[in-house]
């Protein structure tokens, strides 16, 4: 018998929630991420496992530390905006990493990763994104020109990245895998297949995700990641945007700059989510 085949699973996962919107008083208004509980939910019932959520105010890692991170079996960081409780969501990806505990950053929860890896791994001590600090000497994470044009006229309405973009997943990575392992029907939400035919070499693999955001990954950093062990392992199609990154080495560390708990279903949990729950499975 494999040892696979005697490895008994977990039938619960305690996951950490790493936010700033669901805190009111005493109250967590845990409907704040309502699209992310649910494709964790659907990827739980997928893998028959129940999950446990416990809703950890970002700010509240900045006052006591990291050890309010303890005993987690998965730690997720979700969408955000502004300055405030990023250094928490820093912290949480700190502890993640140098812990080995399976990590998932979606959209801010990607550019935290980046810039906890830039200070901690890179030594770029005061690396920040310039939507949290604009003097930063290190923008790891920074607003693209025509965005930066828009922000200088006040034009927020409607003009960050939205909607269905092309994404490019790399050869050898951990979330071409996934996709490949949870996610090869081309009836599938993330496939557009005409339009990817059109992208696509014989060897690439395009999916089509949804995004709402304004800031990227600075390439000009890029090699610098690469070089310490960060994968860039999904860009837009021509290469000039990082649409994920995954670090080597780790059980599972991953950031998508995009929003996959979007089209996760009840029938179609999204890949990304799968591999997830999986990684917080086998710690537990």
């Amino acid at each position: 018998m494999t040892k696979s085949a005697t490895k008994k699973w977990p039938t619960k996962l305690k996951i950490a929630m790493v936010g700033k919107y669901f805190v009111t008083g005493e109250y967590s208004l845990v409907d704040s991420y309502v699209s992310v509980v649910e494709a964790i939910r659907h990827a739980c019932w997928k893998l028959q496992v129940t999950p446990v959520l416990h809703w950890i105010d970002a700010e509240e890692v900045e006052l006591k530390g990291m050890s309010v991170l303890e005993g987690y079996d998965g730690i997720v960081v979700p969408q955000g905006w502004g300055s405030r409780g990023t250094e928490g969501k820093i912290k949480a990806v700190q502890y993640a990493r140098e812990n080995k505990i399976p990590y998932l950053g979606l959209c801010f929860g990607m550019q935290m990763a980046v810039i906890e890896f830039a200070r901690n791994v890179l030594g770029f001590t005061e690396a920040n994104t310039t939507e949290a600090n604009e003097l930063t000497p290190y923008p790891v994470v920074h607003v693209m020109p025509d965005q930066a044009k828009y922000l200088s006229k006040r034009q927020y309405g409607g003009t960050i990245r939205l909607g269905a973009w092309p994404c490019k997943l790399v050869m050898g990575s951990k979330l071409k895998d996934l996709y490949g392992k949870y996610g090869g029907d081309k009836s599938e939400p993330w496939y557009q297949p005409r339009r990817s035919s059109e992208l696509s070499s014989k060897k690439d693999l395009i999916v089509w995700e949804r995004h709402r955001h304004r800031y990227e990954f600075n390439n000009k950093y890029k090699e610098k990641f690469e070089k310490r062990g960060m994968m860039i392992s999904g860009t837009s199609p021509d290469g000039k945007l990082v649409e994920a990154i995954e670090l080597s080495g780790h059980p599972f560390l991953v950031g998508t700059q995009f929003h996959p708990e979007y089209i996760s279903r009840p029938l179609t949990p999204h890949p990304v989510f799968l591999g997830f729950v999986e990684a917080c499975r086998m710690k537990g």
